[in-house]
């Protein structure tokens, strides 16, 4: 990691587009970075990759003594006006103390190439900050490769929204399961956390976005929270909430012949079983190690979200999903995939969405399914989760 820049959106302005079709004929990163190329544009690369933009005020905003806090993962901000609409109007979405936002792109075709957490945060009137975590080499996976128009800047990261001002905003890369410049999306870069201390009118306390990574094994899946808590552990002690994206699949998705392995296994134990009982509880077994690591590490989680809900639901009748998932799971899978999801009911729900917290606790935990826009288009693959919280400890009073 080089020393981050943090500032306004100008510090992720960069001219790399125009080595892009080079870059694209590297099978991994290792060969990329012994190029020449690699040693001409590495400072620019990793100054895009480690920078952070942040706008935010001091003035103090009122509210109440609970902290209303949202985590969304906004699928790139492809659907951005209903996005805006929901986050604006619905009444269970809007007038959050904090919003923990995870795929958001900067200068993308899929999404209109817009800076989604700029404008979103300007809509709403909110404070922002974005960290970087990819510089994306083509438009996308499965249906998004064929959106129309070029990328401009190409940037994909997550952020956070708040009417409170933010202090000590900082990322911190969390290493991949898979190299990225393999496969059919290449990029450049790997996922982060990203925190930032709030100063909510009740107490002061710290927030953090992370998004964990799909494409690896549970394990380090499990390694990459560890990474995420150690860190924490380092900062002055503040009341802390965790939330976004942890990807808890239950699976080994480092590839194809892994994944559909773990498919058999879960033949084994039963589809419907597996369908039931662990893809929307994957705290209860295939993610248990890294739960248990997060409470005995002083976080608490079960009262912050209604387990057994799922946040990403598979229906089998999706084209579009098929299609994205044709890009990691081989073409002879899906006839197992379809009967298995069949079994109940063609449908599958799963829960990747999470809230944990230090110092805090949670009542009211939601998951709001069913955002669509106005053409009956899902507003995101995931559902949005919400939780009301109160600072447990008297330590950070303003």
């Amino acid at each position: 990691m080089t020393n981050p820049v943090v500032g306004g959106p100008e510090v992720l302005d960069h001219d790399l587009n125009e080595h892009f079709p080079e870059l694209l004929k590297f099978e991994s990163t290792a060969e990329m970075e012994a190029s020449p190329l690699w040693a001409e544009i590495r400072d620019e690369a990793e100054r895009i990759l480690d920078a952070v933009v942040v706008e935010t005020g001091d003035e103090r905003r009122e509210a109440g003594d609970e902290i209303r806090a949202l985590a969304w993962n906004l699928e790139r901000g492809n659907i951005y006006e209903g996005i805006a609409d929901a986050l604006e109007n619905h009444d269970e979405l809007k007038d959050k103390d904090v919003l923990l936002l995870t795929e958001l792109d900067y200068g993308m075709a899929r999404s209109g190439n817009r800076f989604v957490a700029k404008e979103l945060a300007e809509r709403l009137g909110l404070n922002y900050a974005f960290a970087t975590v990819y510089v994306a080499l083509q438009k996308g996976s499965g249906v998004e490769s064929e959106a129309p128009g070029e990328n401009t800047l190409s940037i994909h990261g997550l952020a956070m929204m708040s009417p409170h001002p933010m202090k000590n905003v900082h990322a911190v890369p969390l290493p991949n399961g898979k190299d990225k410049m393999w496969g059919k999306e290449k990029r450049l870069g790997g996922l982060a956390l990203l925190t930032a201390d709030f100063a909510h009118p009740s107490a002061t306390f710290r927030a953090v976005t992370i998004h964990l990574d799909a494409h690896c094994s549970r394990e380090h899946r499990r390694m990459q929270m560890n990474i995420i808590l150690d860190h924490l552990d380092t900062l002055p002690k503040l009341p802390t909430l965790i939330g976004g994206d942890w990807n808890t699949t239950g699976f080994n998705s480092q590839s194809g012949t892994r994944a559909i392995f773990g498919y058999f296994r879960r033949v084994a134990m039963g589809p419907k079983n597996v369908a039931l009982n662990h893809l929307p509880h994957p705290e209860r077994y295939f993610e248990k190690p890294m739960f248990t690591d997060i409470e005995r590490r002083g976080y608490n989680f079960r009262e912050l979200n209604n387990l057994g809900t799922g946040t990403l639901h598979y229906d089998v009748a999706s084209i579009e999903k098929n299609t994205n998932l044709r890009d990691w799971v081989p073409e002879w899978c899906f006839p197992f995939i379809f009967w298995a999801a069949g079994r109940v009911g063609g449908i599958v729900h799963t829960r990747l969405d999470w809230f944990a917290a230090k110092d805090m606790s949670g009542t009211n935990p939601r998951s709001i399914a069913g955002l669509v826009d106005e053409t009956g288009t899902p507003l995101s693959d995931h559902d949005p989760i919400t939780v009301e919280l109160t600072v447990q400890s008297p330590m950070s009073n303003v």
